[in-house]
């Protein structure tokens, strides 16, 4: 019996990490390239015929006309909006994502954010930087609505620890549909106004898609109800910053949590930095010790599918963009 051809792999990353090591049992059945300068990878991306595709990883948009025999691109980024180029859209090349990899550490970082106005945190540091013995009024989660908009793997993992502290957990996503485990209700897409307008604590999940970008406008924003906290762990672009900003400044929301910006770095002369009651974090939260050996491991695990003819995970409607 003949044997079987190897597979070209290429991986676009940076050649020298450690982390690489989990990717040791490929060479039984793949010609592995790793490599992240744009010229010298021009010759195995012609060969290719699966990409991993690292962050920080070149733009492959510029070189697409030479990758002509590839079947398969993997992420290792959550969200995928800055790969969908038109030509990769319109391909027969499968898309996944690193999907699950930054659920928890999102998630834990979206419960900190809500202890920490819920608790009072800043109020209480503030006191004893002044020497004060000043007694707040925290406020408990448990009996609060929180309002997860998207119901991903980021949105479900938010659910379940809101849930686990006793809080009425409601979901966004485009239909109605059946509540998934750990969500209480789901709301449709157009009735996000009618929603927002219920809920204590809002946690921001979504990918940014041409349906998402400034899906939370002015009118949007001031539907929060007042005393509101709302977090964004998603991406920059979906939230409106200008409005936010006025309606902390206003004292409309009790606080608000940013860690992705429309323009990043967030510019110096940002008035976010200055904004009453907003944590600001530099898109940093997901970037959690082991993550790497994670994101590997979930490209091994669908490398071994792809060599089985197994279903991926992590597929991506490239039309819809997630």
């Amino acid at each position: 019996m003949a044997a079987r051809e190897r597979t070209k792999v290429l991986v676009l990353g940076p050649p020298s990490e450690p982390f690489w090591a989990g990717l040791a049992e490929m060479v039984d059945w793949t010609d592995l390239t790793i490599g992240v300068d744009p010229q010298a990878v021009e010759g195995p991306l012609a060969e290719a015929e699966v990409v991993f595709s690292w962050v920080d990883a070149p733009d492959l948009a510029p070189y697409w006309s030479r990758a002509r025999r590839l079947r398969w691109l993997h992420s290792a980024l959550a969200g995928v909006n800055g790969l969908l180029f038109p030509a990769l859209v319109e391909s027969n090349v499968v898309l996944t994502r690193s999907v699950g990899v930054y659920a928890d550490s999102l998630a834990e970082y979206a419960l900190a954010a809500m202890l920490y106005f819920a608790k009072r945190l800043p109020e209480m540091k503030e006191a004893q930087r002044l020497h004060e013995w000043r007694r707040l009024a925290p406020v408990d989660l448990r009996g609060a609505t929180l309002g997860v908009i998207g119901l991903g793997d980021v949105g479900l993992a938010v659910a379940r620890r809101g849930r686990s502290l006793g809080m009425r957990v409601v979901g966004l996503r485009r239909s109605r549909g059946a509540p998934p485990a750990g969500v209480d209700e789901v709301w449709p897409a157009p009735a996000l106004c009618e929603m927002l307008g219920r809920c204590d604590y809002v946690v921001v999940t979504l990918p940014l898609t041409p349906s998402t970008r400034a899906l939370f406008g002015p009118a949007e924003l001031r539907s929060l109800k007042a005393g509101a906290v709302l977090i964004d762990i998603a991406r920059g672009g979906i939230v409106d910053e200008q409005t936010l900003l006025s309606l902390l400044e206003s004292g409309h929301l009790a606080g608000a949590a940013l860690d992705v910006f429309a323009h990043e770095p967030l510019p110096l002369e940002s008035p976010l930095w200055s904004a009453p009651n907003l944590l600001i974090s530099a898109h940093t939260v997901d970037n959690v010790a082991g993550w790497q050996e994670r994101a590997v491991a979930l490209f091994l695990e669908n490398s071994r599918r792809y060599r089985a003819g197994k279903q991926l995970l992590g597929v991506v409607d490239k039309a819809r963009g997630y």
